[in-house]
């Protein structure tokens, strides 16, 4: 076997070997085991698909309280939003909805009339998801149902820009598999807002197993622009805060049926004793119980464990559609 060529002392080296030294991308190839110097690589971010993108349109697709919550957030921040609902007396409501919103921060001298203006310029409503195309970001908000998400998501994915992001507001159903059924995985993600959006400061940002970095550094990007504090969880039934918050509300409903206590008694127990703004029951009418069934129905699907039925009282309570603030009966009466 040939020896390796000797190294030359400084004294020998010429003039040409030194200029060869002074290129990083020059290597002796007769070396194997020559450890190469570092190297800087430079690019063009604007034409890396995988950087960032700007969100400057957001679409949102669904009826009640938690669109119009996203859309007034949205507007208020300056992005742009394009609310999509299945007839023009469903969106003419919800348009409705914020602007009222927007009276009541007007009277806490919270924005302007000028503000309230500016926001509701930006927000255009529709019942054609083609004018979701000139969206960055179409987040479905649609009520917790596999079939019916599946349903929008793949006609969103089939009609959008390749470079748009889709996201689910979903609380409780998986974004990996929501994911799967689009042709843009990594461009799908959960971005999970609490009731009332524009009073609630957090946002779950959910990643799938397929979600991109980008994905996730654009809508945290997005979630901080609207004044939120977001924070990042693996996909996950009920990720964190539901999944910790929605037996509890299901464990309430458990308390009030056994007659350990009234609801307002349950409440204020909760709130007194636990710090609580709100109490549990009082959450539920909030959030809707048909909601928090479909949770706790999805929990135990996923978990298979006893600990996540739902208690035979919100089933009684769902079935006669009472529902809470959204039909004017549920725990209480509205």
């Amino acid at each position: 076997m040939r020896r390796p060529p000797q190294a030359r002392s400084p004294e020998r080296q010429s003039a040409s070997d030194q200029a060869k030294r002074t290129d990083a991308t020059e290597i002796d190839q007769r070396q194997p085991n020559a450890t190469l110097p570092p190297l800087t690589l430079f690019f063009d971010l604007t034409d890396n698909k995988d950087f960032p993108m700007s969100i400057q349109t957001v679409g949102i697709i669904g009826a009640g309280t938690m669109v119009n919550g996203i859309a007034q957030a949205c507007a208020v921040s300056g992005v742009n939003v394009v609310m999509v609902d299945i007839s023009d007396a469903a969106v003419a409501k919800g348009l409705a909805t914020v602007s009222g919103s927007l009276d009541r921060l007007i009277k806490k001298e919270k924005i302007t009339e000028a503000d309230k203006a500016a926001a509701l310029s930006r927000i255009k409503t529709s019942t054609s998801y083609d004018d979701l195309k000139g969206a960055q970001l179409v987040i479905e908000a649609a009520t917790e149902n596999y079939d019916l998400k599946v349903k929008i998501v793949k006609q969103l994915d089939g009609m959008l820009a390749p470079e748009a992001i889709i996201a689910s507001n979903t609380s409780s159903i998986s974004i990996t598999k929501l994911a799967a059924v689009t042709t843009r995985a990594d461009r799908f993600i959960g971005m999970h807002f609490f009731n009332p959006v524009p009073m609630m400061a957090l946002v779950e940002i959910i990643r799938g197993l397929q979600t991109s970095d980008a994905t996730h550094a654009a809508v945290h990007d997005l979630s901080t622009r609207l004044g939120k504090s977001p924070i990042t969880v693996k996909n996950a039934p009920g990720f964190v805060v539901n999944r910790i918050l929605v037996p509890m509300i299901n464990e309430a409903f458990f308390v009030l049926a056994e007659g350990v206590a009234t609801a307002e008694d349950i409440d204020a127990g909760m709130k007194l004793g636990c710090n609580q703004p709100i109490g549990p029951l009082a959450l539920a009418d909030m959030i809707g119980l048909d909601v928090c069934l479909a949770v706790m129905d999805v929990y135990l699907q996923e978990f298979g464990d006893s600990k996540y039925r739902a208690c035979p009282l919100l089933k009684e309570m769902v079935a006669a559609g009472q529902l809470g603030r959204k039909t004017g009966k549920g725990v209480y009466t509205y």
